[in-house]
């Protein structure tokens, strides 16, 4: 009887296929350590990727008209004021990349988050948008 060593072969077709995935596996109690996000924010931003831009303002009187005709959207904001304003800092990141206004930053960091979280956020929104762009 044949044997075939599989392992041995060392062909790209049989090689895993690399994958980003923009949420860590961690606990979702476990505390980040600092500069990073914890499992729940990644979750927050990796939500943030399908938000519109018109889910950071308030609805006006005429798309809630609309909404009452046809339905409305479901509201994204979130009930956490720290986590809302990861979201808002997130779903500008996503469309604009890099470049988000001086006010939207102030108030990521007076939420509580740092400069580093907010690299390393923006890193990880990044490195996404190239590979979305390269599929």
């Amino acid at each position: 009887m044949a044997y075939i060593d599989f392992a041995a072969a060392h062909d790209p077709l049989l090689a895993p296929a690399p994958r980003h995935d923009p949420v860590p596996a961690t606990a979702p109690d476990a505390p980040a350590p600092a500069g990073q996000l914890s499992a729940l924010e990644w979750s927050v931003v990796a939500v943030a990727r399908g938000d519109r831009l018109s889910s950071l303002r308030a609805p006006s009187r005429l798309s809630v008209a609309m909404g009452g005709l046809f339905g409305s959207r479901p509201n994204p904001r979130l009930a956490d004021p720290q986590l809302e304003a990861l979201r808002r800092m997130a779903v500008l990141s996503w469309h604009h990349g890099y470049t988000v206004p001086t006010s939207a930053l102030t108030a990521f960091t007076d939420a509580g988050y740092t400069m580093a979280q907010y690299e390393t956020m923006l890193g990880s929104i990044a490195a996404a948008r190239v590979a979305r762009k390269q599929a």
